[in-house]
């Protein structure tokens, strides 16, 4: 039987061992997704344990993402870019390490009638779930990339990651990518107009946090009323984000997509085999 984990913490909200263990059932593999809570100080410990008992492979979640990336042999190009691992294929003792929430991302908004090639995206926010989505946009080949920022220590931080991915992707395709601050209403105001689809990557909104009944923009006088809204936040199944845009008239989707296929990507990784989505889908996530 093969062994696959979910490392981090905290970890026992987490609906990945769900999503897997239904998936494994399905088409009869022999394989069982469990648990493992670890910190980033028990990080190489858990490791070299997960590697001598020869587990196929593992998520990772925070806090130990980037902590992971030196661990890994070999690093997927995203995963490189943005120094972050959320999935661990483990083969002989070498471990591949990949990022597969941009490619989430991706199919969300493919399969929400926004697809990203070509396409110009208002992403608010600079955090872990941010930058995933910038760096998938602009391997895949976005025109424009408008990143918003809460607070100008975040713009510093991500700027070098910015140059990075300009330099990358200059032999294909580099899209054109502005920062700017949330607060500068006249900005977010230009950039949402002309945009195809807006996300929402920061924590505001999220259920059991201070800011669960607060939107990260005081009102949506700005969208472009022919644009896609997505939110990464699945819980609540609509924040207040989302709610301001569907009263506005705009088509909203939650997260919920976007863990399900970051789930399917790294099903497929270690399987090779596409993860029953819908099964998924309607056995666990709707529910």
């Amino acid at each position: 039987m093969q062994k696959y984990y979910l490392i981090g913490s905290p970890i026992s909200h987490s609906l990945s061992p769900a999503m897997h263990n239904l998936s494994f059932r399905t088409l009869g593999i022999d394989a069982v997704y469990d648990l493992c809570e670890t910190g980033l100080d028990g990080l190489a410990e858990t490791v070299a344990r997960l590697k001598s008992e020869g587990a196929a492979g593992w998520n990772v979640t925070m806090p130990c993402k980037r902590g992971m990336c030196d661990f890994c042999d070999e690093l997927s190009p995203d995963a490189l870019i943005s120094r972050s691992v959320n999935t661990v294929r483990n083969v002989n003792g070498r471990l591949y390490g990949y990022s597969t929430d941009g490619a989430g991302f991706l199919r969300t908004a493919s399969e929400f009638g926004f697809p990203v090639k070509s396409g110009a995206i208002t992403l608010l926010g600079t955090g872990g779930a941010a930058i995933s989505i910038l760096i998938a946009c602009a391997l895949e080949g976005a025109e424009r990339i408008h990143v918003f920022y809460n607070r100008e220590s975040s713009a510093d931080r991500i700027r070098p990651l910015v140059s990075q991915l300009e330099e990358y992707t200059k032999k294909s395709h580099a899209p054109e990518i502005t920062l700017e601050s949330l607060h500068d209403m006249t900005a977010l105001d230009s950039r949402a107009q002309n945009t195809d689809l807006i996300v929402n990557a920061t924590s505001v909104g999220m259920a059991g946090t201070d800011l669960a009944n607060v939107s990260p923009v005081s009102n949506t006088f700005f969208l472009n009323k022919n644009a896609g809204v997505i939110d990464a936040i699945y819980n609540p199944r609509e924040t207040v984000f989302l709610k301001q845009a569907r009263e506005a008239g705009l088509k909203t989707k939650n997260g919920l997509s976007m863990l399900l296929y970051q789930g399917a990507e790294a099903f497929r990784i270690w399987t090779g085999q596409d993860m029953p989505v819908l099964k998924i889908r309607q056995d666990i996530l709707e529910q």
